[in-house]
């Protein structure tokens, strides 16, 4: 937007903060390079235009904004002379992205002093090479080194996930281990049983109707109902009654395990109508030796799925095989990265899953969310330990007009109101020396800002502080990571 041309004055710029040590010659060049515009109510310029010119504001008030998602979130108002916005690194020329990083709007009748990007640029490194020289390396080296830093946190937060990963793989595959090695001698001594059986002078139907029982009995395996610790007591007392009271050896050991295949007193009893007595106690035997096949059988299937799904929300949490931008279902990413930091989160910590599962899709860079959930869910945790180690962690999902919220609630101490302004900013950090690089969530905000135009902001009191995170439902194309500049 244009504003009226008005005469400049050297005298009126060199009164600026900014120009006030220039020498009367630079406070003409100024003047004759630029110009002054008044600006009537409005805008004065967008965020993402070229950025064309430098504004140093002589007199009204000006109000600066960032565009989060598809609201317009106010940064400044001021209406001190002097404040300056624009293309302040004009400087750096094609090395950076010459655009307006905000926009600037007045609230009233408002009078600017407008330099040329390029004029803005010669007269930097003309009179001051050496400021644009050390302003490039600060320029330049803050952002190598929070790559370079930023890099190492994903280093580290992959090194922590692995640990983990393995942790929670080592249990389910020792157990399927142990209940194989368990299985080999089952089977075997089921295969002893069955040759002492099949050595005695049994009619062939006799052996039909205990091959007929083993079958049923492992129907019933697969289907054993879940009882109380009283419920299953009291049925282990009841069955190792009646195994006593028909002289099978060691039924104490024997009834546990009828308990937890389903068994009862009149299950035993249709076995011992069905073979003679003589033989009760090896057919007895031998269906426990059936019933503990299944049930170590049952054991394998249950680690071998938990395997499975660890491996299957580790390919979730990486995205490895999928596109980088897709419609991604946020709960399941949620579940992935639970699953992956549960080694981290402990069972100490308890989690609560609220999630709305009406919210669609989102268009997306999952693998980056995980990043964003990892991170947040990772300071909830040091958060929770903090007071003790013990206490909730609440992620929760609902939809919030036209975004998706997602939202981490803990129980920690909370984030002090003297450092709730900082805490997205980068390296700034509350974990001890070593612990953390200050880039959790400063990364987090650049995700969910600038890549998915949301929103991330925090809401803190002791005991309850929730980190949100809020995406548009609609496909936008991302923002690159362009420095942020405000009014000074």
């Amino acid at each position: 937007m244009s504003g009226r041309l008005m005469p400049c004055s050297p005298r009126e710029i060199g009164a600026l903060f900014l120009f006030e040590k220039l020498t009367p010659e630079q406070l003409g060049q100024l003047c004759g390079a630029g110009r002054v515009e008044k600006f009537e109510p409005g805008p004065v310029f967008t965020e993402g235009e070229p950025a064309t010119c430098f504004y140093v504001m002589l007199e009204g008030a000006v109000v600066l904004s960032r565009r989060v998602g598809g609201d317009d979130v106010e940064v400044t108002r001021t209406s001190q002379p002097g404040v300056y916005s624009g293309a302040m690194q004009a400087y750096l020329g094609d090395r950076v992205p010459q655009v307006y990083v905000n926009s600037i709007r007045v609230t009233a009748p408002s009078r600017f002093f407008v330099l040329p990007a390029d004029a803005f640029a010669s007269f930097m490194q003309e009179w001051f090479p050496m400021a644009v020289h050390l302003l490039e390396g600060l320029f330049f080296g803050s952002k190598n080194t929070q790559r370079a830093v930023g890099q190492r946190e994903r280093l580290l937060a992959l090194g922590s996930l692995s640990a983990g990963l393995t942790h929670e793989l080592n249990n389910p595959a020792a157990a399927a281990v142990r209940a194989t090695s368990t299985l080999r001698e089952r089977v075997g001594k089921m295969r002893q049983k069955l040759r002492v059986i099949s050595a005695g002078s049994f009619s062939p139907e006799v052996l039909a109707n205990l091959i007929d029982i083993q079958d049923r009995t492992a129907e019933r395996v697969a289907k054993a109902p879940t009882l109380s610790p009283l419920e299953a007591s009291d049925r282990e007392d009841e069955l190792t009654d009646w195994l006593d009271d028909h002289d099978i050896a060691e039924g104490w050991r024997i009834a546990p395990t009828f308990v937890q295949a389903g068994l009862d007193v009149d299950w035993l009893d249709q076995v011992a109508a069905a073979v003679d007595e003589e033989i009760l106690p090896s057919a007895v035997g031998w269906l426990n030796y059936t019933v503990e096949t299944e049930l170590l059988m049952d054991e394998i299937a249950d680690s071998t799925t938990r395997i499975s799904h660890l491996v299957d929300a580790a390919k979730q949490y990486s995205q490895l095989d999928r596109a980088p931008y897709q419609v991604a279902d946020v709960h399941e990413l949620l579940d992935s990265t639970l699953v992956m930091l549960s080694g981290k989160i402990g069972p100490r910590i308890k989690v609560v899953k609220e999630y709305d599962l009406t919210v669609p899709r989102v268009p997306a860079y999952p693998a980056e969310l995980n990043q964003v959930w990892t991170n947040l869910i990772d300071n909830a945790v040091h958060a929770i330990d903090s007071t003790g180690g013990e206490g909730t962690l609440t992620v929760r999902t609902a939809l919030d007009h036209d975004r998706m919220l997602v939202e981490f609630r803990d129980t920690g101490p909370g984030v002090p109101q003297e450092i709730r302004g900082r805490i997205f900013d980068p390296f700034f950090t509350t974990k001890p020396v070593g612990e953390g690089t200050g880039l959790g969530l400063d990364i987090s905000w650049r995700i969910v800002v600038n890549k998915h135009h949301g929103s991330l902001q925090v809401e803190s009191e002791p005991g309850d502080t929730r980190f949100q995170v809020l995406l548009p439902l609609t496909a936008a194309e991302p923002d690159t990571d362009t420095p942020s500049e405000e009014t000074v």
